[in-house]
């Protein structure tokens, strides 16, 4: 994982600790003893209740709230996931756990998005490819501490000792004496049972999961093929009117004055006014707002607005210029990152040496659900429905912009039509909550796809140069990437746009060298997915095999020399038994060295992110006119147990889409600080009929698990780009790849 955690700390409080703990070690992540579990575990009279943060005192009977993750009663089983769903399927996968655990009937158990609640479920919010990892443990253990509890309730009953129970379908059953019971039946007693020392509960081996590792169906697919309201844009409130915000195109940049009147004349239009903002581009830039009576008046409205800017303090980046200025100082020494061994003796003393430039550009997140947010300011109170990735976030920094304390707030967490990081930052809600307040009325912000590319937080550009030597066996004997990237002040890198020391090969090769130089820049940059890893995994597998090339070696097999053997490196670094595993498997699957005709050629490439380790084969077709087509994609993955089969290969599959997609032709470009991509007519996603054959398979070692969402992207386009030199010999270091030529076939 390379992530700029200070950076995300400053957007999103505590998340960067959480990120951080979760990459030291999955082993480690919530493991409770018996005082931190009692403090996280509530028992509700009248039926059984298992929360993460619960009263001190047990409540008074009466009806359940929502409050935790196993919910049981007469009327049946309720689980709840507590992580915003973003299409990565954590609104089945988080409840799985809990059900493998409880032995209940999957079948018949209901799944409920819970509700906004950080002081009793820690923190809420989907990123880094966490949900799974983080909450392992302890929704297993909630799982097994409510079976406990039930069997405990029914050996009571029928004077017998729990030893002789067993459970399945949520039956408590009584084999010798001929019985069983349902949860639904034993709920109620259950919850009088004192809670289990954690310790002494007992969890299923792997051997002995019933419904984990299956291919499960999405709890919300038959609600979206049938169009349910499940997205933050198909939410409506009494009352609401519909609000658009336009903002300079130029960070930086406030609206002196505007045609309010003339808007305010237009039919449909309820109100149109300045908003000064906070001066906090995470929260609310300065700009005109307009409130009407439907989405269409809006819109024409703000096609009509005449705004004159004030760009004294706006930003004028320019992408060209920054392709010069790299290109000057490509050659020179940076800030050191790494410095290992003696890289310019190997470079003497080496019987080859191989160069390149490789450059990749900005890029945009491109949600397919643009941002918006439904929001309610009256009598001192915020009502939000919003697609967030990071909803206790949104409460505080809305409640910040109103004026009112967090506890005033109320977020209703709807699906998310896409995240990619761009919905860890919150600008979108507070704009709502701010046009709420002043215009007097419920309204529901949305933006437009013009204004999803324009005000989008970028995943940022960079250049490597790369140098290498090889001996006279054709092996690595010294290694220097000089890296420029981009920095928004202070010369602290953008988020996502830092290099450590655990990037590709750090640890790995004996000289090595790694340098740094960042440029000012003022437009915003943050997370995209698998943060860095989605550009350096590009660069350096795409220089390794450059540099196999060069020996006349075959990339798999240097590959494999470089990984070494098996070993952990460092308490956060991956496993080179665990990387070589998958490589193996992938080649393997692939068909690895067959001849496959002229034109036509393979790739490999690994990478390590987000503590999942992935390895990809592309098989590809290049035509006289540069056209490519990638025929088959055959991922090989170890992210420890696989909790949803359905959901994993989903992931794996949509990583390899949108690796594919964006390294074919999607840029961002910027002049006089502003985006020069409007919509998709420039901003060319893949189509459906271009999509090849993908092959996943899986590892499914005994490490704790890990997340799926990003670490299966970083290893496809340079997998792409090696099979590209296999059928033609042109190396390719730009991305997109349209920039060099090639187009999709």
């Amino acid at each position: 994982m390379s992530l700029n955690y200070e950076d995300i700390g400053k957007v999103v409080p505590g998340l960067d600790r959480e990120f951080q703990r979760a990459e030291n070690s999955a082993s480690q992540i919530f493991k409770l003893d018996r005082r931190q579990f009692l403090k996280l575990t509530g028992i509700v009279s009248g039926g059984l209740m298992l929360a993460v943060a619960a009263p001190k005192t047990r409540a008074s009977a009466g009806p359940l709230n929502p409050n935790g993750y196993v919910h049981i009663d007469e009327n049946g089983i309720t689980l709840y996931a507590k992580n915003p769903e973003i299409g990565q399927g954590v609104k089945t996968s988080l409840p799985m756990i809990v059900a493998e655990e409880l032995d209940a009937d999957w079948s018949k158990v209901n799944v409920v998005q819970s509700t906004i609640d950080q002081t009793k479920y820690g923190m809420q919010f989907a990123g880094g490819s966490m949900s799974i990892p983080m909450n392992w443990d302890s929704l297993r253990r909630a799982g097994a501490t409510a079976r406990a509890m039930l069997v405990g309730a029914a050996a009571k009953q029928w004077g017998v000792g729990p030893s002789t129970l067993t459970t399945k379908d949520s039956y408590v059953i009584d084999a010798m004496g001929g019985r069983k019971a349902s949860y639904m039946e034993l709920a109620s007693a259950a919850a009088e049972m004192p809670v289990p020392d954690p310790a002494s509960v007992k969890l299923k081996s792997k051997d002995q999961f019933n419904l984990l590792g299956k291919r499960i169906t999405g709890v919300d697919n038959q609600d979206l093929v049938q169009g349910k309201p499940l997205f933050g844009i198909d939410q409506s409130i009494p009352g609401m009117k519909y609000a658009v915000y336009e903002k300079c195109p130029a960070i930086g940049g406030k609206p002196n004055s505007a045609n309010l009147d003339e808007i305010k004349a237009l039919p449909g239009i309820h109100d149109a006014f300045i908003l000064e903002g906070t001066n906090n581009a995470m929260e609310v830039m300065p700009g005109v707002a307009i409130v009407a009576n439907n989405t269409w008046a809006a819109l024409q409205a703000k096609r009509n607005l005449k705004i004159e800017w004030d760009e004294t303090e706006a930003c004028t980046d320019s992408w060209s210029a920054a392709q010069a200025s790299a290109k000057e100082i490509s050659e020179k020494s940076g800030s050191s990152v790494v410095n290992a061994g003696d890289v310019d003796a190997a470079f003497e003393n080496s019987a080859q040496q191989v160069s390149g430039l490789y450059t990749y550009h900005f890029v945009s997140h491109a949600n397919l659900e643009p941002q918006n947010c439904t929001a309610w300011y009256h009598d001192g109170q915020l009502e939000l429905r919003a697609p967030t990735q990071t909803p206790g976030q949104a409460v505080m920094s809305s409640a910040k912009v109103v004026g009112i304390s967090p506890q005033m707030v109320t977020l209703h967490q709807t699906r998310c039509g896409g995240g990619f990081g761009r919905r860890l930052y919150n600008d979108f809600v507070c704009e709502a909550a701010a046009i709420s307040k002043q215009a007097g009325v419920p309204v529901k912000l949305q933006w437009t796809r013009e204004d999803d590319m324009a005000y989008d937080l970028y995943r940022a550009g960079g250049f490597h140069q790369m140098d290498g030597s090889i001996d006279s066996e054709g092996k690595i004997t010294g290694w220097r990437d000089r890296f420029t990237t981009f920095t928004n002040g202070g010369g602290r890198p953008v988020s996502g746009g830092g290099m450590s020391a655990g990037v590709f090969p750090g640890g790995l090769l004996e000289n090595l060298s790694v340098e740094q130089t960042a440029l000012e820049w003022k437009t915003r940059c943050a997370a995209w997915r698998a943060p860095g890893s989605n550009v350096f995994g590009f660069v350096v597998m795409s220089f390794l095999d450059e540099l196999a090339q060069a020996a006349g070696r075959d990339s798999l097999e240097v590959l494999l020399e470089v990984l070494g053997e098996p070993r952990q490196l460092g308490a956060r670094g991956m496993h080179t038994g665990r990387a070589a595993g998958v490589v193996k498997l992938a080649a393997k699957k692939a068909g690895w060295g067959k001849d496959l005709g002229s034109n036509r050629g393979m790739g490999i490439a690994f990478y390590y992110s987000h503590a999942g380790h992935i390895a990809e084969v592309a098989d590809v077709s290049v035509d006289s006119d540069k056209k490519v087509r990638v025929n088959k994609v055959t991922v090989a993955a170890d992210v420890g147990p696989i909790v949803n089969l359905s959901g994993a290969e989903n992931q794996l599959q949509g990583s390899v889409v949108d690796g594919l997609s964006t390294m074919l032709g999607l840029s961002v470009t910027f002049e006089n600080g502003r985006v020069e991509q409007s919509n998709f007519h420039r901003y060319p996603i893949l189509r459906m009929s271009h999509t090849p054959e993908i092959d996943v398979h899986f590892v499914e070692s005994d490490y704790p698990p890990t997340g799926l969402g990003e670490p299966g992207f970083p290893p496809l386009a340079p997998a792409v780009c090696n099979a590209i030199f296999a059928a033609t010999g042109h190396r390719v270091r730009t991305l997109p790849i349209s920039e060099e030529g090639y187009s999709i076939a």
